[in-house]
């Protein structure tokens, strides 16, 4: 059963539905104007979260999907980061009030690529214009390849509480594959490093679908990995968009594994995973029973935003840097994604957006749903439809694609409550796809659905 439906759906290209609608639908109505009357209507009394990216790497991965740079020179990144705190005092005028901050989350790129004093003082910065409660979570995006003692060290003392370490695979003939050689000695002395600067919770980052890969190897790499005690693990299936992302052309295709081959690999993971005692969060992450994010997923709170499942529920996300998005209460905005047109617009005192999308009534109740597929597996569509004083009709009459998934076993409808069947997780993306009004555009930019 599970075969022919990987067969039947597993090569569709779906959003991950880390947004709705997803970024393809953003447009240059919505710019610095919008976000800046956006700013200004936040509210105080509700947290808010901040998103901050450093598009600059060492190396290019051939696999990456991200807005990045690749510099040898320190020089263009110190630059940057002056635009970053430009952008930083920019946007705090315009909020015209001192926003409380529960989550902030370092992302690249490479965030570490920058020196620990500057890292320290740009979280100075950020305390400067928000209010950052000692509670905040603090998480940044690591390459254990370069991470060195000063810098761990810099992480812990500046209040960084995660740090999600890129793994991918261990295996070297993938590693080659993908310009992407690091022992698994240099991941632990990682580890090592953020544990001792009492970094109180490790994330990995594995891919599965790259080229090369098997089952075996998969299953190798998430055992060397567990063996390093990560608290969470984050599980993606390679998205191979040549067309997008141009590095991505020096993969070699042939050694890419079909639909089937995929799902062979990400079930093999999980069930390895399982094994060892993690707990299957949404589709892709797996954490131990007593971490906050198993313990959102049981309570009924776990979200899904930009950097994937969290237990952040702020409404209110803020990003800077080049290419980061944020969302507000009214919707989407997207800064200019090269960054020496950013720097510009900064520099000439202008917020840096561009692009972005202002949510309609119907967007809101679509995303709700689509969110609640994404976490819990199930939802009650007349239930979340009269919270946002809508007809579930609008979503439910005529919906062939729902009608479709459920003859092929693998959802319940019963009077608009969907629940997915225990073997269909795994296309809970192709669920939440039967909600989505704008699914037909832009599919080349999305990963495989399995």
């Amino acid at each position: 059963m599970q075969s022919t439906l990987v067969a039947k759906y597993g090569e569709a290209r779906l959003p991950r539905y880390t947004s709705y609608p997803t970024a393809p639908r953003f447009s240059p109505a919505v710019g610095a104007d919008s976000y800046g009357d956006w700013l200004a209507a936040a509210s105080a009394e509700k947290a808010a979260s901040l998103y901050l990216h450093i598009p600059f790497c060492r190396s290019m991965c051939w696999y990456c999907g991200c807005h990045t740079t690749i510099t040898q020179r320190d020089q263009p990144i110190l630059d940057y980061l002056d635009v970053l705190r430009q952008e930083i005092r920019l946007v705090s005028e315009k909020a015209c009030k001192t926003l409380t901050i529960d989550h902030v989350h370092f992302g690249g790129g490479t965030p570490t690529i920058i020196k620990p004093e500057e890292f320290v003082c740009l979280m100075g910065l950020l305390r400067q214009h928000f209010a950052l409660p000692g509670g905040a979570e603090v998480a940044v995006e690591i390459d254990p390849r370069t991470l060195e003692p000063e810098m761990a060290a810099a992480l812990g003392g500046a209040g960084v509480r995660r740090a999600s370490l890129g793994v991918q695979s261990f295996d070297p003939v993938v590693q080659k594959a993908i310009n992407r050689v690091q022992s698994e000695e240099q991941t632990m002395e990682a580890v090592s490093r953020l544990r001792r600067a009492d970094v109180e919770s490790i994330n990995f980052d594995l891919i599965y679908g790259l080229p090369h890969q098997t089952v075996a190897s998969c299953v190798d790499t998430a055992r060397a990995a567990i063996g390093m005690g990560p608290d969470r693990f984050a599980v993606f299936g390679y998205a191979h968009v040549p067309d997008f992302k141009k590095h991505q052309r020096l993969i070699d295709e042939k050694a890419l594994a079909d639909a089937e081959g995929r799902h062979a690999q990400a079930e093999a993971i999980a069930a390895t995973l399982a094994a060892a005692g993690y707990r299957r969060i949404g589709l892709d992450h797996f954490a131990r029973p007593d971490d906050s994010l198993a313990r959102a997923q049981e309570e009924g709170r776990l979200h899904r935003n930009f950097q994937g499942y969290t237990t952040d529920a702020a409404e209110t996300l803020i990003g800077f840097g080049a290419s980061a998005i944020g969302r507000l209460p009214e919707g989407y905005v997207q800064n200019e994604i090269p960054p020496g047109l950013y720097a510009q617009r900064i520099a000439d005192g202008r917020l840096a957006t561009t692009k972005g999308y202002r949510l309609t009534g119907e967007d809101r109740l679509r995303g709700k749903i689509i969110e609640r597929l994404m976490c819990d597996f199930h939802v009650d569509v007349p239930a979340v439809a009269a919270e946002h004083e809508l007809d579930p009709g609008i979503l439910l009459d005529g919906n062939s694609r729902l009608a479709t998934l459920e003859s092929d076993g693998i959802l319940e409808n019963n009077g608009g409550v969907i629940r997915l069947r225990g073997d269909g997780r795994f296309l809970i993306r192709t669920v939440a796809a039967a909600f989505d009004a704008y699914l037909t555009q832009s599919a080349r930019a999305h990963s495989k659905a399995a």
